[in-house]
């Protein structure tokens, strides 16, 4: 791979070649990215969508959409102090085409914000949720109309797929999507594969999928045109991934772990005392003690401690990056960048005990609980209602179901992937209350 294909400032549609050289400055397609992101309704909705807590309304309890912000500011510095090495190691990036290092940071800072936009409500357990109403549940039945690729996308239903579907899917009048450049999409994708077959190797790039059958043809567009190397693996093909994308998944990891803990010594699931312990172990090297010391609150020293972890860690990242940049560029750099940290071990136990504290609390367990149960039958409802309007068998609340919900996905369609992949995005681009409300809504729990 080469960085100047990989920086491509291509967009959905565009017939004549983006120069860099020739950009605006006061108004960088980059940065454009980032602006088309914030603006979307998608990523509004994140506002009331679950990070730790499923229904939390602490105030203070990190939603998707203060975690996507924060993810995107650690992924822009990353996205800098990378650039500026990059662009002295290869001068002719600024030279000859015009590059900036704050390009790099653009780039990572938008797709780091929209690395969230798919997912649904209630968590990770919101994506369990979908996927267990086509592996277990009455989605079952669908599952001899489909191919093996289109069934898995269900049953393993994907937040990271979703997201880029909704980042370039066409509608009536919107060609594209949101039509962001093909860098920010490369660098937004983590997982460059299908979801068959199924985490063919242990390389972080096939943990998970990153496009559902109904992207397929667009996915490729785009690594073709920034130069992601192709693999066949079982038969299969696959791409390394986006350089910029392990600077994205490094702004993820390095939030969610701090942040995350931090949360959970907020709403006193874990103890404060183990904070400070933790976090000081981790940046022990780096620590002003005599500062850290003059501060009288144990929330002042929770908030310097957090800061100081964070640009540690952002200073570590971009530094393994850098070393490791011509494995990254091959494609043989198979870790996530703070897989490879000094810190592992530090980090490692703040994990185990966010596992242990937060996301196996009984307030969490029992809010995941409600969302299998909402999930499925919203599901239920919208599938069932699209499945016989094809079949000419409506009933009348089918029908007051497609007037009141219809207009969100495409139950029209006589192809059954297509009705069902378009229902499931549609359910989980519903909040957290939202989905609560119509599906109290459907159980005539509320008028």
């Amino acid at each position: 791979m080469n960085w100047e294909r990989l920086l491509s400032l291509k967009r959905f549609g565009d017939t004549n070649k983006r120069l860099r050289i020739e950009q605006d400055e006061t108004r960088l397609g980059f940065e454009v990215d980032y602006d088309r992101v914030i603006f979307s309704s998608a990523f509004r909705s994140l506002q009331d969508k679950t990070q730790v807590i499923p229904l939390s309304k602490t105030s203070f309890v990190h939603t998707r959409l203060t975690h996507s912000l924060e993810v995107s500011v650690v992924g822009r510095s990353l996205g800098r102090v990378v650039g500026k090495k990059i662009i002295e190691k290869h001068p002719h990036l600024a030279e000859v085409h015009g590059y900036h290092f704050n390009d790099f940071g653009a780039i990572v800072a938008a797709a780091a914000l929209a690395h969230d936009i798919g997912n649904p409500p209630y968590g990770h357990s919101g994506e369990k949720a979908i996927g267990e109403y086509f592996k277990t549940g009455k989605g079952l039945a669908y599952k001899e109309y489909l191919t093996p690729k289109q069934y898995q996308d269900l049953i393993d239903f994907e937040g990271n797929a979703n997201g880029f579907k909704i980042l370039t899917e066409s509608r009536k009048g919107i060609e594209g999507g949101l039509r962001l450049s093909y860098a920010t999409l490369g660098a937004f994708m983590k997982y460059p594969k299908e979801s068959l077959p199924k985490k063919p190797t242990a390389h972080v790039a096939h943990k998970k999928f990153g496009y559902f059958q109904s992207e397929k043809a667009f996915f490729k567009d785009i690594a073709e045109e920034v130069g992601l190397i192709p693999n066949i693996i079982n038969g299969e093909m696959t791409y390394s991934r986006h350089p910029l994308s392990l600077l994205v998944e490094a702004a993820d990891d390095i939030c969610y772990t701090i942040i995350d803990f931090e949360d959970g010594i907020n709403l006193g699931l874990i103890q404060e005392e183990y904070a400070l312990e933790y976090l000081i172990n981790l940046v022990k090297e780096s620590i002003n003690t005599s500062k850290y010391h003059s501060l009288s609150t144990t929330a002042d020293r929770l908030s310097y401690l957090r800061a100081l972890a964070i640009n540690t860690l952002i200073q570590e990242a971009a530094a393994i990056f850098v070393a490791n940049e011509e494995k990254i560029l091959l494609g043989t750099f198979d870790a996530a960048l703070i897989d490879k940290s000094k810190y592992e071990a530090q980090i490692n136990d703040i994990i185990k005990l966010c596992v242990s504290k937060i996301y196996q609390s009984r307030e969490v367990v029992e809010k995941e609980i409600a969302g299998y149960e909402i999930l499925a039958t919203l599901l239920d409802k919208y599938c069932g209602a699209a499945d016989r309007y094809n079949d000419n068998k409506l009933s009348n609340y089918d029908t007051l179901i497609l007037k009141a919900e219809g207009e969100h996905f495409d139950y029209k369609s006589l192809d059954i992937y297509t009705r069902l992949i378009s229902i499931c995005k549609y359910v989980a681009s519903l909040t957290d209350g939202n989905a609560l409300m119509k599906f109290q809504k459907i159980k005539g729990l509320k008028v």
